[in-house]
């Protein structure tokens, strides 16, 4: 439910498919907001949707649906979808990106509310998931365990924005500028820092 994070998923998708086939690429949730059955403030709001336009501005090709914002109760909790992602992941691997881009495409484009519960069972479902192992699992305590481990080790990288980019070598972590618009500048920083390290050729 980041929505920079949404926006550089389609550069961050042609990094990944040129990065080199040495590194591993893991995904760390960052938690972002926590749980809160409170409706989101005006002004938050307002600030929000200023938000969502100056990424249409700034990003080529990403649109919001702005009727999320009369469509719904918002609430300032992004905590819940982050269980989703891991819920799913408990299914398989593969789950884990398309509950991730499952849990966007709602927000973003459909006008759904994954802060709740229900948003996020259904998408389960049009994921043609086990939805009573994914509904069980939701708000279990394994599944807020990894959550919060997964929040701490982002923190422990220095990854306190959203989205960004670490790259470990050995005990080193790199972070990587982030350019929303093209991926070159980021895979030759990662190239540059490989070949520091007698990685890369």
């Amino acid at each position: 439910m980041c929505s920079w994070c949404w926006g550089f998923s389609r550069t961050l998708n042609t990094l990944l498919e040129h990065l080199p086939e040495e590194i591993e690429v893991h995904r760390l949730l960052g938690g972002l907001a926590v749980d809160t059955d409170l409706p989101m403030p005006a002004a938050m709001q307002e600030q929000i949707k200023s938000n969502w336009s100056r990424i249409e501005s700034t990003i080529s090709g990403v649109k919001f649906n702005f009727d999320f914002w009369v469509k719904n109760i918002p609430r300032r909790s992004t905590y819940p979808a982050c269980r989703a992602v891991i819920a799913a992941r408990q299914q398989g691997e593969e789950y884990d990106v398309q509950m991730t881009k499952a849990i966007q495409r709602a927000y973003y484009q459909e006008a759904r509310n994954p802060s709740d519960n229900s948003t996020l069972i259904e998408l389960a479902k049009e994921l043609n998931l086990s939805t009573s192992d994914f509904e069980r699992d939701l708000n279990s305590q394994k599944v807020q365990d990894t959550l919060v481990n997964e929040i701490n080790l982002s923190r422990a990288l220095f990854a306190e924005s959203f989205p960004t980019l670490v790259l470990s070598i050995g005990v080193k972590n790199f972070t990587i500028p982030l350019d929303y618009n093209n991926f070159n500048s980021m895979l030759d920083t990662v190239n540059k820092l490989l070949r520091e390290h007698n990685l890369l050729v």
